[in-house]
């Protein structure tokens, strides 16, 4: 589809999960009603992700410049309007990205699970850093090989890439230590990496029907390889997901100054990243191959 249809699409699978959610109930029971109405404010903001565009400015500005016949009502609106009325949606966001989840054929009982690192400031900042002050922490990017200030976050990944949770920590935080929160009232078997290797951990998770595997913790000592390598050849689809939320919904470039805020920056993501692997699966193609969603 062009750029055109999958707003429309889009447009369109907002319109009816809030239909869904709310019913006939208005959003405001308050107040005049909006200029722009919430499904087309969340319809920018998820286009918006898709395309690149992970500031609230950008978003504002690209589709009232080229697509105004889409959203009318734009060229009567300032952009803080814009933003405030975006940000107030956070918890709808969340219902929808939920009630999206039973649409998408993936396999529940097959999960994935794992972390990456989101600075908040560059390293020689960070002892004058102002924002998220008693909140984020120090800890260590395994892949640049180098220390950062921020936090780390927690994905689970059911089958075949589709985001099912999500949790923000301190980066100082071990990965074992979100597990618990992630497979809250889940099942299944869950697939982590080396860091992932804790046999009390699985021992605590089993009676809820979650079935911790990892690697053992260390490479060289390792009583089975074989068994290891397939839960790593397993486990790399997350890393593709993980590479389409730092390259296409630029993850890692959020700028805001409290967790209320970020916490809102990133479930737009996680919603637009739904929605694209929803469509996408849609178009026959294969679900994680967003780039052939839009031509």
């Amino acid at each position: 589809m062009d750029l055109d249809h999958f707003i429309i699409a889009t447009f369109c699978l907002v319109d009816d999960l809030m239909v869904d959610i709310l019913g006939h109930r208005c959003l405001r029971q308050r107040g005049p009603a909006p200029k722009l109405a919430d499904s087309e404010v969340l319809t920018m903001e998820i286009v918006g992700e898709y395309l690149s565009l992970h500031q609230d400015k950008a978003i504002f500005d690209c589709l009232r410049r080229h697509y105004p016949h889409f959203f009318p009502a734009l060229g009567q609106l300032h952009r803080t309007t814009f933003v405030r009325q975006a940000a107030n949606l956070c918890h709808l966001k969340e219902r929808m990205w939920q009630r999206l989840l039973p649409r998408i054929g993936c396999e529940p009982w097959l999960q994935l699970v794992d972390s990456f690192p989101l600075p908040v400031c560059q390293f020689a900042r960070a002892h004058r850093c102002r924002c998220f002050g008693g909140e984020a922490s120090f800890g260590y990017d395994v892949l640049l090989r180098q220390t950062f200030y921020g936090f780390r976050v927690h994905v689970l990944v059911a089958w075949p890439g589709v985001i099912v949770r999500f949790s923000l920590a301190p980066a100082n935080v071990h990965e074992t230590a979100v597990v618990p929160e992630l497979v809250d009232g889940r099942q299944g078997i869950v697939v982590g990496d080396r860091n992932y290797w804790s046999p009390l951990l699985r021992e605590a998770l089993a009676p809820q029907g979650v079935q911790l595997q990892a690697p053992y913790q260390k490479a060289r000592q390792d009583p089975w390889p074989r068994r290891s390598a397939n839960l790593s050849r397993l486990r790399y689809r997350i890393d593709t997901v993980f590479g389409q939320l730092v390259d296409r919904y630029l993850i890692k470039h959020v700028r805001t100054r409290d967790l209320w805020h970020l916490g809102h920056r990133l479930l737009r993501k996680v919603l637009s990243h739904t929605i694209a692997f929803l469509l996408n699966q849609g178009q026959g193609h294969s679900p994680l191959q967003l780039s052939k969603l839009v031509t």
